[in-house]
């Protein structure tokens, strides 16, 4: 099959990949979930970042938009290297306002949103706008909100996540022409709202430029954080792998952190590969960033929740610091006391860490917060009494915890679960578990992210009572594989490992995976008999594997 008929066939296919089945069942309890969390805040925590003024000096308060909104993936990269197209590749289609070209032509941010018909919103209207996540923008001012603007439009992924395009960050004589905003404090903005970041490079610019460090450092603590490695079909194998290489180099020296970053590596547009030979690692590639993407939805509630203890533990600090320092005021000399305290305030700062038994972690910067509290007379704010930090420990120690038990578990606690099953002497195999491993140690090929893929395909077919797959209702779905009928017996003799003319989830699993290797060339040719590594865990006991481990 030709490259351009390959690319014709994924026509529809990230829409339907990004369709979960398991999200449906999820809605109603997240929904309670965040109805719950957004009354935590507005009666418990709101009132007191009113009284201390806590969203002049870190974030402005929240509105309900803020727990609404569908989870957001900021793009940033310099120019050109396919951040506009990488969000047309995902929506497959153009979207309003778009422009391509390989000089910098996106000079604005973009929010592409869901929305039943097709319009931009310009930016000072999108901040003024309280159904949508963005009125935090307002003190930016206007010279930032000239240049952003809101794209709407009825696309299925839109309904699961927002997607916010960016100016290509300047490189090169362009950085000395400047911006008329703070480009890495918008940023910063965007990084506390948004559940991933995506930053891209294109496979021949991989310099780091000075307002790129400059971004870095303000996304540095953060831990959802991925990169792409953009147009990687424009090299060969040998000049990828250096490539790859010397991406590596340069994000370690800016980033500074012990873990390596995780980077996709692909072709993210709708135009057919330049160089064919990594295909299957573009494809396999292409279907972990698209799981990536698609358990935002379900993550993303957990990051609120996340958000909201952090802004509790914030707004416990602030209060207890405007407390201790108006307690400092006596009836006179009010304006000399209040600079004295500006002076010192890392010392009174270690004083209330000490009286209330606070982590130093939880303070502010020391610099920000004495400049933030200069535009205030700090005598004037309110007396704090005890009842209002009672309340705001019980929503951590107990409200909080009891809305976890209510949310179903995300990915990566069934991941985490399912491994501790595994160590247990008599657990049973988790169809959503991580790679499981036998006494020799070998992990099972079909990772966990594939596992949920085929279960999906699975649960969609026509099975007994007793939950499995018989020959004649898998036939229709694996002819429009394409695959000669010789080759799908071959795989179905393999699959059917207890040879009682039926597949369970398992088995199927094994079957897809080796439809897709073969199609793929991942695997020349089918295997006479299964390797170890492609025998579920719990099946190893029952099944002869292969003497040969070399089957790709």
């Amino acid at each position: 099959m030709t490259s351009t008929a390959n690319e014709k066939k994924l026509k529809g296919m990230v829409s339907k990949f990004m369709e979960d089945p398991s999200v449906k069942e999820e809605a109603k309890q997240i929904d309670v979930v965040l109805e719950s969390v957004k009354e935590i805040y507005k009666k418990k925590l709101k009132p007191l970042e009113k009284a201390y003024r806590f969203g002049e000096f870190y974030s402005p308060m929240l509105s309900d938009a803020d727990f609404d909104a569908a989870p957001m993936v900021l793009l940033l990269g310099q120019y050109s290297v396919g951040k506009t197209t990488f969000i047309k590749y995902l929506l497959e289609r153009d979207f309003p306002g778009m422009r391509v070209g390989p000089e910098p032509t996106t000079d604005r941010f973009a929010c592409i949103m869901h929305g039943k018909n097709e319009r931009i919103i310009p930016g000072n209207a999108l901040a003024a706008d309280a159904d949508k996540p963005f009125q935090g923008l307002n003190k930016f001012g206007v010279s930032f909100l000239n240049h952003i603007e809101c794209a709407e439009l009825n696309s299925p992924i839109l309904k699961k996540i927002t997607l916010i395009d960016t100016p290509g960050v300047l490189a090169g004589e362009k950085q000395r022409v400047g911006r008329a905003y703070d480009f890495p404090r918008v940023v910063e903005w965007f990084s506390q709202r948004c559940d991933r970041i995506l930053i891209l490079f294109d496979a021949h610019k991989l310099d780091v430029s000075d307002e790129m460090k400059r971004v870095i450092e303000v996304l540095k603590n953060s831990d959802n954080v991925r990169v792409v490695l953009n147009k990687a079909d424009q090299v060969n194998s040998q000049q990828l792998m250096r490539v790859y290489g010397a991406l590596m180099w340069s994000l370690g020296k800016v980033f500074q952190r012990p873990e390596v970053l995780r980077v996709y590596i692909g072709s993210f547009w709708d135009e057919p590969y330049k160089n064919t030979e990594n295909v299957p690692l573009f494809q396999r590639e292409r279907e972990d960033l698209l799981n990536d993407l698609r358990s935002l939805p379900r993550n993303s509630t957990l990051r609120k929740i996340n958000e909201l203890v952090k802004r509790t533990r914030y707004s416990k600090v602030h209060a207890y610091i405007c407390n201790h320092l108006r307690n400092q005021f006596g009836l006179f000399y009010k304006q000399s006391k209040q600079e004295k305290l500006l002076k010192s305030m890392l010392g009174e700062f270690k004083t209330v860490s000490k009286q209330h038994g606070l982590p130093p972690g939880d303070f502010p910067d020391v610099n920000r917060f004495r400049s933030s509290l200069e535009r205030f007379e700090i005598w004037k704010f309110p007396k704090l009494y005890a009842g209002q930090m009672s309340t705001l420990d019980n929503v951590l120690a107990k409200e909080i915890p009891s809305l976890m038990k209510i949310l179903p578990m995300v990915e990566q606690q069934k991941l985490e679960n399912a491994e501790k099953e595994s160590e247990a002497p008599m657990s049973t195999s988790n169809p959503f578990g991580p790679s499981q491993t036998t006494g020799s140690g070998v992990p099972w090929a079909v990772t966990a992210q594939m596992k949920v893929k085929y279960d999906n395909m699975f649960n969609e077919l026509k099975l007994t009572s007793g939950g499995k797959l018989t020959g004649g209702n898998a036939k229709d779905f694996m002819l429009k594989s394409c695959l000669p009928q010789e080759t799908l017996g071959m795989i179905w003799e393999l699959s059917d490992m207890d040879k009682d003319g039926c597949l369970d989830d398992e088995e199927f699993a094994v079957c897809v995976y080796l439809i897709e290797a073969i199609k793929s060339r991942a695997m020349s040719e089918v295997p006479t008999q299964l390797p170890t590594v492609l025998i579920p865990p719990s099946k190893r006991s029952t099944t002869k594997a292969a003497e040969s481990e070399d089957f790709v």
